[in-house]
């Protein structure tokens, strides 16, 4: 099985042949399709997430079953899946109070299966799997709970998106809590969960959507997935320019999909009183932020964090694929950038550069 392995942070992936299990008991044998390229995935290249390695990453992705292990039920083969890069273990805490994608066993083993072992091998050693699924490769083993079936109508490169990026986005604006329509929005961040995060915004009919950014062309782009007024952070004060947009009253919501220091504290101090900031983007580890403990209780505001759409991520994927089949969200106007295997480390690099939308790596 061919795939990209990261060896270690920053240096580039190389393209191997690896020896890969038969699935386990309650795994999967999947056919990758299509896989995006995300930012979490170039913290990890970076070293600014903590990951086991050698790895094989790719978190975003999708395809078509291949095999199943002892005891699958649910799916069989022949059946086209998204792929959750959380698999909800069902019996959890968090499972059993409605929160799977925060899984705590998914979480304690991470990149290996369920029972601790890797399915990947080169030379005798083993090779991690990010989050269970590394879709940069032509084939995964991974467990049932993470493939959830999709229509024939929804493409490849639709469905790997909505694995992550439109999941993240969209649900992390209209899966938050008592969030109300027609509001005032400002989304910090214009890459791909944030475009989606002004479609998330654009759903609930949200009178003004504020889209930040240092980029002009990826604030240009933005327009086209439901901002109403852009903002320039590196050529002007994002804050005041917010409060100046919003004839000083600050917005009802702001969703930081960067994550940043600096954006953090600016979704924070851009919401009006009784405001709401949502953090989306994960920061760098172990970065944090002077919160302005004042403002936050005399202004009453609220700040929430927001992980994989803040709700299951398979009722999120059918909410998301019935809203693309209605043409009620644009997922492939998303897609800029097309890429082999064998181009990954390029893909990556236009990433890095803040190239408009998302690029995706092409299997079938």
């Amino acid at each position: 099985m061919k795939a990209a392995v990261l060896y270690e942070a920053n240096r580039p992936m190389d393209i191997e042949e690896l020896d890969q299990d038969e699935p386990g008991p309650g795994e999967v044998k999947i056919r990758i399709g299509a896989a995006g390229i995300c930012a979490s995935d170039h913290h990890i290249m970076v070293g600014s997430a903590p990951f086991p390695m050698p790895i094989v990453l790719g978190h975003e992705g999708a395809g078509t079953v291949e095999e199943v292990g002892p005891g699958v039920t649910r799916i069989q083969p022949g059946e086209r899946c998204v792929l959750s890069f959380i698999s909800p273990c069902g019996y959890c805490t968090p499972c059993n109070t409605g929160q799977p994608q925060m899984c705590d066993t998914h979480r304690e083993v991470n990149s290996l299966m369920f029972d601790g072992t890797a399915r990947l091998h080169k030379g005798g050693a083993d090779i991690y799997q990010m989050q269970k699924v590394g879709v940069f490769g032509e084939h995964a083993i991974v467990p049932e709970a993470a493939c959830s079936p999709m229509p024939d109508a929804v493409p490849m490169e639709v469905a790997a998106l909505i694995g992550c990026s439109v999941t993240t986005g969209v649900g992390g604006v209209i899966n938050q809590p008592g969030i109300q329509t027609g509001g005032t929005v400002a989304v910090f961040g214009t890459g791909g969960v944030g475009l989606n995060a002004l479609q998330g915004a654009r759903l609930l009919n949200s009178r003004q959507v504020i889209a930040i950014d240092i980029y002009d062309h990826k604030l240009e782009f933005s327009y086209k997935f439901g901002a109403t007024d852009v903002v320039n952070a590196r050529a002007e004060n994002a804050v005041e320019k917010i409060m100046e947009l919003t004839d000083g009253r600050g917005v009802d919501y702001a969703f930081d999909t960067f994550g940043s220091q600096v954006t953090s504290l600016q979704a924070i101090q851009a919401v009006r009183k009784g405001g709401s900031a949502v953090i989306i983007g994960l920061a760098p580890a172990g970065e944090t932020a002077a919160i302005d403990l004042v403002d936050l209780v005399r202004m009453q505001k609220s700040l929430v964090g927001s992980y994989y759409g803040s709700a299951s991520p398979h009722e999120s994927f059918n909410k998301l694929i019935n809203f693309y089949l209605q043409g009620k969200i644009d997922i492939d106007g998303l897609i800029t950038r097309r890429y082999e295997l064998e181009q990954i480390n390029e893909a990556f690099d236009a990433l890095a550069r803040g190239e408009d939308g998302r690029g995706v790596l092409v299997f079938e």
